[in-house]
Order: C-alpha cells, then structure tokens, then sequence
C-alpha cells in the first residue's frame, strides 16, 4: 500500500518574486524599445508628408510668378522679396519669395521657402525651391503650339545647319555646312532613303 507524500515534498514549487520581477523588467525593456521604434517611424512619416506639402506649395508659388498673378508689386519681375500665407492641405503655411539678379539682365532668379505655421511662427524652411522669371524666357505653355513630331524647326544664324537639312518629316537629309555623309556620292550631301527589295517576283 502506498503512502501519500506528506509535507513540503508534495507541493509544486512556483515562481518566486525575484523571478517575476526579472521577467516583468525583460518585457518593460523591449515594450519601450518596440514604442521608440513606432514613435520614430511616426515622425519620420510626418515631416516627410510636410516635406513633401510643402515642396507642392513651393512650385506652385514659382508657377504664379511666372505667370504673372501675384509678383509681390507692379512689374512683370516684382519687388526684392515678399511673403505671405496660403491655406493648403487643411493647414496653414507662410512662403518667402526673393528675387536675385543674373548675368542676363531681363531675367531673374527666383528663391522660394515654405515654413510650416503662420507668418508668426518661427522655425526652419521645409522645403526651398529655385526658379527663373523674366523676358529672356517663354511664355508658360508656349511650347504646346509647336508639333515636336514634325521637322518644323527652322534653323538660325550661325547654328551651322540649314533648313534644307531638315525634312518634313523630321529625318535628317543633309549633314551640318553642307558636308557629304562618308561613303556616299550624292550631291550636296543628301542621304539617299533605303528602298524595300521587291519581293513580287
């Protein structure tokens, strides 16, 4: 007949406090590395999504320049600089637009930066923007008149290409200063077109 184990030999032993304790700071440690993690991840997020808004704001700044709707003050090339405000992306921000002389004295360099906030707020530009302005350049959208798919370029003084080089359809029948291609004999240096063999016989 068996006998039941008496006293402290038939009890199962569990944790001790020690060991609880051990195991609750192991889990504190990596819970609080794991929220640093998404909390980094969060702001780089969000400072690349004002990055980006802002760069937005920037070029469409450039564009108004440009096309002459708010420079700033009466002319075409408008004041040294002016600022302002613009509601975008259901927040406020403030731009700064300076105007910087070049080499060519009908055009203009344009700087633009976007803060974050009002005109009040202080703190670094977000994004900086680059652009020019002046006479010396096209009118915006100007190039949509011409058919780049068609030679229609007409050449001008001093390129050292003349406008019988150029075919209707845009390939080059001639070579610069009416050279001749090497291995070929035409006059004026006209590239004869290759003709299809004839296959019908």
């Amino acid at each position: 007949m068996n006998r039941r184990p008496t006293g402290h030999a038939g009890r199962s032993r569990g944790f001790t406090l020690i060991e609880v304790m051990v195991a609750l700071l192991i889990v504190s440690v990596g819970l609080a590395a794991l929220m640093i993690t998404v909390s980094s991840t969060a702001r780089t997020s969000g400072y690349l999504r004002d990055k980006t808004v802002a760069q937005w704001i920037a070029l469409n700044r450039i564009s108004e320049v440009r096309l002459n709707i708010n420079t700033g003050a009466p002319g075409s090339m408008g004041a040294a600089a002016d600022t302002g405000e613009v509601n975008f992306a259901n927040r406020t921000w403030h731009y700064d637009t300076r105007y910087f002389d070049t080499n060519v004295a009908s055009m203009k360099r344009i700087v633009v930066r976007v803060y974050a906030g009002d005109a009040k707020t202080k703190g670094n530009a977000l994004s900086e923007s680059y652009g020019f302005v002046g006479t010396s350049l096209a009118a915006p959208g100007s190039s949509n008149a011409v058919d780049w798919t068609l030679g229609s370029t007409t050449a001008t003084a001093g390129s050292g290409v003349s406008s019988s080089s150029i075919s209707p359809a845009g390939v080059q029948s001639g070579t610069p200063n009416g050279g001749t291609v090497p291995g070929n004999s035409a006059p004026g240096g006209v590239v004869p077109l290759p003709t299809a063999p004839n296959t019908s016989q």
